[in-house]
């Protein structure tokens, strides 16, 4: 119900209200109409219907749900394509140097350039363009086909048309041509009589029938007011309507599933049932057998070949992928034929042999040969020793014995050379005389550098002089004046230990004694001396 007012109503007022609204939804009463005559859907729920208080409609409407303050500054006009206003005979200021238009710039004019401008020839003055300006809405600046004229799509169907049109004459003329060679062939001399010439006169004309039969087959019809909708691709229907439905050849409700969206039962609906007494086997026995096994294979085909690298899509280039599968399959058994041709041509073709021996042929033989318990032969047979699968007895790089007859620290090698590298040339007892010697060096080396570790050479200290350089051999101290030096230094530490004791005027000389300096050095601390703190 779409009536705005909240008045109050009384109980009775409120269940015939309900009783309107059900019969309306029934369609045993008139819908209610609205203030343009337009009728209301009684289904509508009354949350949607219901117009706001402060609108204040007295009438039931829908108006408060549609787009009711609409701008008058938008529009849905669109640009006059192509419309000129003016056209002038003379060159103005201001105009574009190219084409004379006042419209635009000679930056952005769309004519051809032209060797001399229209600036200086006043001559082909160009008209000016229809400029003009829109406000569209929302729903205006994202319409795509905004400005589309619908009465310029006639030029595509009449281009299709036309080109159908051709392809059918083409069609038509090339029939015709191939069954007159073939009646001309089938003529032979031109001594025939003319109940034959009117037979192959005959024989065109049913030609042409036919042809114009399977012409109109292909001939699209569309459907008028069906369910289904569109347009049918053919006129023909492939189903008998005699013969019995899929869905009805088995009621069982567990029996195979019906889609009836798709009209597909893919599961054979009597399993039980006698093969030879079945017309239908299911949806999926169509799906693994005849043209439609090709055409999965044809999609795997193009699919891998897609993956592969090349340039292949079944939906977009059908014709190409087809035309590649097929060449593809030829070249496939090419290659089968040739892998054939050369296993036979190897190892030769029994079935081609004139005597097959008689144990192949009779599969027994008189031989007795004995096994034990786990499948060995004991008598009766020669032990066949294995054989590997790489060559044996082949001797590279002029080695006289193969890879893997020597053995020395976890690495195999070479017997004749003795040498553990793959593939290298032999050298023969020459190589091992040389490979002997390099040891025997390397030996001897290393157990001189071991010597010469062990005992290694004593570095002489040298002593320092007092200005810091090495001290002279012939250097000499005085004892005395290295003890009063010593004396001096430990009084000295001591004033700087206390700093009451320190006195303001400090005087400094600048001239060391070799005994100072080696009383400052044996009195100076070591601080990688890990004894340093208990010295006094």
């Amino acid at each position: 119900m779409a009536t705005a007012s909240v008045a109050f109503k009384s109980r009775e007022d409120h269940r015939k209200q309900i009783e309107l609204e059900e019969a309306r939804k029934a369609g045993l009463a008139p819908a209610e109409v609205d203030e343009d005559g337009k009728e209301i859907n009684p289904h509508i729920p009354q949350y949607m219907s219901s117009a706001p208080w402060y609108l204040n409609s007295e009438k039931p409407s829908l108006k408060h749900q549609r787009k009711w303050k609409s701008d008058p500054n938008y529009t849905k006009s669109w640009y006059d394509r192509g419309a000129k206003i003016f056209q002038a005979e003379k060159y103005r200021k201001g105009a574009c140097q190219n084409c004379g238009a006042m419209t635009h710039t000679a930056k952005g004019c769309m004519d051809r350039p032209r060797k001399v401008g229209a600036k200086y020839t006043n001559k082909n003055i160009a008209p000016d363009e229809k400029i003009e300006s829109f406000e569209l809405d929302y729903d205006g600046k994202r319409d795509r086909w905004n400005g589309y004229d619908p009465s310029t799509y006639h030029r595509v169907i009449d281009l299709y048309e036309a080109k159908e049109d051709a392809r059918k004459k083409y069609l038509k003329e090339q029939q015709l041509k191939k069954l007159e060679e073939k009646n001309n062939n089938e003529k032979g001399d031109e001594a025939t009589s003319d109940g034959e010439e009117e037979e192959d006169d005959l024989r065109v004309d049913e030609a042409k029938v036919d042809e114009s039969r399977q012409m109109d087959f292909a001939k699209v019809e569309k459907r008028v007011r069906t369910t289904g909708g569109g347009s049918t691709g053919t006129v023909r229907n492939l189903r008998i309507r005699e013969d019995t439905a899929k869905y009805l050849l088995n009621l069982d409700v567990n029996s195979a599933h019906y889609d009836p969206k798709t009209r597909s039962m893919r599961e054979d609906p009597l399993p039980d049932a006698d093969p030879n007494d079945k017309f239908y086997l299911g949806d999926n026995q169509y799906r693994n057998s005849g043209q439609a096994l090709e055409f999965k294979q044809l999609n795997i085909h193009s699919w891998e070949a897609f993956d592969k690298g090349q340039d292949m899509h079944m939906q977009a280039a059908p014709s190409q992928a087809e035309l590649l599968y097929k060449s593809f399959q030829v070249a496939k058994e090419k290659l089968k034929s040739q892998t054939k041709d050369t296993i036979m041509d190897k190892y030769g073709n029994a079935a081609t042999e004139d005597e097959i021996p008689m144990e192949l042929l009779l599969g027994q033989s008189e031989r007795q040969v004995e096994y034990d318990r786990a499948g060995r032969i004991i008598k009766g047979q020669e032990v066949i020793l294995p054989k590997s699968k790489y060559e044996e007895d082949v001797h590279a790089n002029n080695h006289t014995s193969v890879w893997g007859s020597y053995w020395k620290d976890h690495q195999w090698g070479y017997k004749c050379c003795q040498q553990i590298i793959r593939n290298s040339y032999c050298t023969g007892s020459a190589g091992i005389e040389a490979a002997e010697a390099a040891l025997d060096l390397m030996k001897a080396n290393i157990a001189r550098k071991e010597a010469s570790e062990e005992s290694p050479k004593k570095v002489e200290e040298k002593r320092m002089a007092s200005w810091g350089t090495d001290i002279p051999e012939d250097l000499e101290l005085n004892e005395e004046a290295l003890a009063n030096a010593l004396k001096k230094e430990d009084l000295s530490r001591r004033e700087e230990k206390d700093e009451r004791k320190r006195k303001y005027n400090v005087k400094y000389k600048n001239d060391v004694t070799p005994e100072e300096m080696e009383a400052y050095r044996m009195k100076r601390v070591h601080h990688e001396d890990p004894m340093r703190d208990f010295l006094g």
